[in-house]
């Protein structure tokens, strides 16, 4: 073999390697590269109890219950599905029924979603667009133009 041959063998052996280390970690991260999960797609994908995920969704309407402390409970729907919520801690400024939140934490056996982190929309027109896209393929969310437009006309 020429010191050329050696070379590109060399290459081409680092270049496959580098592939399959890259496809391994891709296959490792696959579940846990999606920002969060709607209530429909923990069903769907049954979401083992314990492990920790990110929810997201809109705040059922009429299930917010303040308990003793900084306990809040309180339900994220995406209209088809609704999982029932706990958390300890301030909740956001912005955090009220219908708007859209992401939750962080992970499912009791019971399938209570126990948070330990809520995250609410930062101003009066934002949704996570995930939130967005999966209420608009169900045919729920207009968005903030049309409601604007409804009122031009």
């Amino acid at each position: 073999m020429t010191r050329k041959q050696r070379r590109a063998g060399f290459i081409a052996l680092s270049v496959g390697i580098l592939s399959a280390a890259v496809l391994l970690v891709a296959i490792a991260l696959r579940d846990t590269i999606v920002f969060f999960h709607t209530p429909k797609e923990m069903a769907e994908k049954h979401i083992p109890a314990g492990k920790r995920i990110r929810l997201g969704g809109l705040v059922a309407e009429g299930s917010v219950k303040r308990g003793i402390g900084s306990t809040v409970e309180f339900a994220i729907t995406d209209t088809i599905k609704t999982i029932a919520v706990s958390y300890t801690g301030l909740l956001p400024d912005l955090f009220r029924e219908g708007q859209g939140v992401v939750a962080e934490g992970k499912l009791d056996p019971a399938g209570r979603f126990l948070a330990d982190t809520v995250l609410a929309k930062h101003d009066e027109n934002y949704m996570p667009p995930e939130v967005a896209k999966a209420l608009k393929e169900q045919g729920v969310w207009q968005g903030a133009g049309k409601a604007k437009d409804a009122q031009r006309k």
